[in-house]
């Protein structure tokens, strides 16, 4: 029995460390429905005020207590305005947000899904968002790839939450939004030279956590992996993604929006 208890324990504890990471599209409200109703559309709001026709966009799908250092969201994707078409018919203006979701029941696969503000922040911990908006030019030859489908091209279903950026063995949400913004940049989806470049232009986050808890991590959990990595562990994360544009000049804005007004420079 004690044994039994000290495995718990550990398999806990493994998933308090990996609690950063995670992109799963159905979560539980945390909030009232009018709450995040009103936060996604302050979000759309600024975003439309600031004049993106895309941009990267983050959530808080953990308790922010559980985020290590570095880690300031849970979930990226990018948002791109669209015409879209309610279930009554009606075509209204507004922003599609193109995610890499994890599949339900089998979190070690992932799908691409379009899903809406409303959507997005429906499970959230925390009303806010982060908000990165590129260049104008940049956002236009992101547009460009997603509507050409390009995006896709680029999935790979294989999904770690710590994926390294610098090879293609597994993927998750940012990783997926870096290679799209590269795929920008360079006018390419060859993944082979979409990886070196990120190598050596792109700085990713060091991830803490005890050698012991990343093997059990590999054996117990099964959207983490350390496979696509040697030695010390890096992967993409929102921040990350914003520090990049601004050091080659491709970034127009990076905030942390909180709602009412409250606004923070992220970078």
């Amino acid at each position: 029995m004690k044994n039994i208890l000290t495995a718990i324990m550990i398999i806990a504890l493994l998933f308090s460390s990996f609690a950063f990471a995670g992109s799963t599209q159905s979560n539980e409200i945390q909030f009232s429905v009018e709450d995040v109703d009103n936060f996604a559309k302050e979000v759309e709001l600024y975003a439309a005020q600031e004049g993106a026709r895309a941009f990267i966009i983050a959530r808080v799908g953990r308790p922010e207590k559980d985020l290590p250092k570095g880690i300031n969201f849970t979930h990226t994707a990018i948002a791109v305005y669209s015409s879209i078409t309610l279930q009554t018919g009606e075509v209204v203006k507004g922003y599609a947000i193109h995610n890499l979701y994890q599949k339900a029941g089998k979190l070690n696969k992932s799908e691409l899904v379009i899903d809406y503000p409303v959507d997005f922040f429906w499970g959230v911990n925390s009303l806010k968002a982060g908000i990165i908006i590129p260049t104008p030019d940049l956002q236009q030859r992101i547009i460009k790839v997603i509507a050409s489908g390009k995006d896709k091209q680029m999935h790979n279903e294989n999904y770690s939450v710590i994926a390294n950026p610098f090879n293609n063995t597994f993927q998750n949400c940012t990783e997926h939004t870096l290679n799209i913004l590269n795929a920008g940049v360079y006018q390419t989806t060859d993944m082979t030279q979409l990886k070196n470049n990120a190598e050596q232009h792109f700085k990713p986050q060091k991830i803490k956590a005890n050698p012991i808890k990343l093997l059990l991590g590999n054996w117990f959990i099964d959207d983490v992996s350390t496979k696509d990595h040697q030695g010390k562990v890096y992967t993409t994360t929102f921040t990350t993604i914003g520090k990049y544009l601004q050091k080659n000049e491709l970034l127009s804005k990076a905030v942390i929006f909180k709602g009412n007004g409250a606004i923070e420079q992220l970078l």
